[in-house]
């Protein structure tokens, strides 16, 4: 998929992808087209106040050279044992990836850690373009790019995860850990906000949300998902990804009863006697398959096919 590969934006000059490969995609300057470039890796630290006042120092000359920041992989910060000066150290971030990006709107309230505005005048700079990227392409990203994506819109959890997939066609993979930390910071987040006008005293966390693992489906095709029985298992989750036909392979879904009667039977279709183990073979089932996914395609009704990896 396009979104594996390409960058594409997902808030105002933000942008999320891959660390640009001038060997595989020549024709493309990305260091030309991007002001700033944060690259999320296992070795990274996060940015402490004073350095991203150096980066905005840094910014304020406008043939400035494109800057490169680092912030730690998703799956790096740890709840119940991160830090403060951890979550501190993320909002300052992304307070300083909004502002540098939209100086045109008014000051935020909000202060950094020591007390004092990161707020970039208009007067002095112009919208800078980012791009948040790692070297294998969307893993290491996730937790910055959702952080940064519930700061900006005004999102919670819930619908970040929905809409960076749906709405801005990014696949990304979080972990278990993100999900904790997102949504125990959630009300911080949104608090936060420059756009969040509601309540976060009233915010109702789906179930959908609790039980994954941080990871959706995989768009492999328009009107196809490949996941894993995990995925098969949350029907709440699918629906919410407009998916509505399901294909597993080789395990049967455990699902509610109140689930099961809201699915129509015709849509659901498991394969016995297939299990992953490297000997069952699948092939005499193909016809059959590819019938249900023909009916799938036919009406454009996005289809999950699940296996128990």
């Amino acid at each position: 998929m396009h979104t594996m590969s390409r960058a594409s934006e997902i808030s105002q000059n933000v942008y999320l992808g891959p660390t640009p490969d001038p060997a595989l995609d020549p024709e493309t300057d990305q260091e030309a087209f991007f002001d700033i470039m944060i690259e999320t890796s296992d070795l990274a630290q996060v940015p402490d106040t004073r350095s991203l006042r150096t980066f905005r120092k840094m910014i304020e000359d406008p043939n400035h050279a494109t800057l490169h920041i680092e912030f730690p992989s998703s799956g790096s910060i740890m709840p119940p044992t991160w830090s403060q000066v951890e979550v501190d150290g993320l909002m300052e971030l992304c307070r300083w990836i909004y502002e540098v990006t939209n100086p045109a709107e008014e000051p935020l309230d909000d202060k950094d850690s020591d007390g004092d505005s990161l707020m970039v005048s208009a007067d002095t700079l112009r919208p800078q373009k980012i791009l948040i990227h790692c070297a294998d392409g969307y893993t290491e990203t996730s937790l910055l790019a959702l952080t940064y994506f519930m700061y900006a819109e005004g999102l919670p959890a819930h619908e970040a995860w929905v809409k960076l997939h749906k709405d801005k066609a990014r696949n990304f993979f979080a972990y278990p850990s993100d999900v904790a930390l997102l949504t125990a910071i959630q009300p911080r987040i949104l608090q936060e906000s420059p756009v969040f006008k509601g309540n976060v005293l009233t915010l109702q966390e789906p179930m959908w949300l609790s039980r994954i693992d941080g990871s959706l489906p995989s768009r492999i095709l328009p009107y196809m998902y490949l996941g894993n029985l995990g995925h098969a298992n949350n029907p709440e989750l699918l629906k919410e990804l407009g998916i509505t036909r399901i294909l597993s392979v080789g395990e049967p879904l455990t699902w509610s009863k109140e689930a099961s009667d809201s699915w129509s039977q015709e849509n659901l279709l498991y394969l016995d006697r297939v299990q992953d183990n490297g000997v069952d073979p699948l092939t005499g089932e193909f016809e059959r398959c590819l019938k249900f996914i023909g009916k799938t395609t036919m009406f454009f009704s996005p289809c999950c096919i699940s296996t128990n990896n």
